[in-house]
């Protein structure tokens, strides 16, 4: 029987915070990188949102992509082939790209960057969610090859 590490998560986090503050963490830090995540949430507070959280929810699930396209020989041509996207790809993937959206930017906290990152995205608007739009609409512009799928 394989047993299961205890997991701790702080007080009024979920396992979808404690994740995404994982995600950001470099170098082992996750003091600062927690830390980060709290003040980005207070700036949201701040500005007026009564429930942050929701917020990040929110921006989460509007980022996931549904479709991706994967690359995949044929002969000697290499087609961009539609798939559908599993559960933690999309977390990944939404992840990732809201962190990387934050850190592209400059001249700016990370703390500020990532309240404002979380707010774009939770309206549809912003970096990461333009990213998902693209990869949307790169699946869409290559459903023609979507019979090659399964031969992958």
């Amino acid at each position: 029987m394989i047993k299961k590490k205890f997991q701790y998560i702080p007080e009024g986090s979920t396992p979808y915070q404690e994740k995404f503050i994982n995600c950001m963490m470099r170098a082992g830090k996750k003091s600062v990188a927690r830390r980060v995540f709290s003040d980005a949430m207070a700036i949201l507070k701040g500005q007026g949102n009564k429930n942050p959280e929701e917020i990040f929810d929110k921006a989460m699930h509007n980022v996931m992509p549904n479709t991706e396209v994967k690359a995949k020989r044929v002969g000697g041509s290499v087609y961009q082939i539609p798939v559908e996207v599993k559960p933690g790809r999309q977390l990944a993937l939404a992840m990732r790209w809201i962190i990387g959206a934050c850190r592209s930017k400059k001249g700016q906290p990370m703390a500020k960057k990532l309240a404002a990152e979380l707010l774009d995205a939770s309206k549809e608007t912003g970096a990461a969610f333009k990213k998902r739009e693209d990869v949307h609409r790169m699946a869409l512009a290559n459903k023609a090859f979507a019979h090659l799928a399964k031969y992958s």
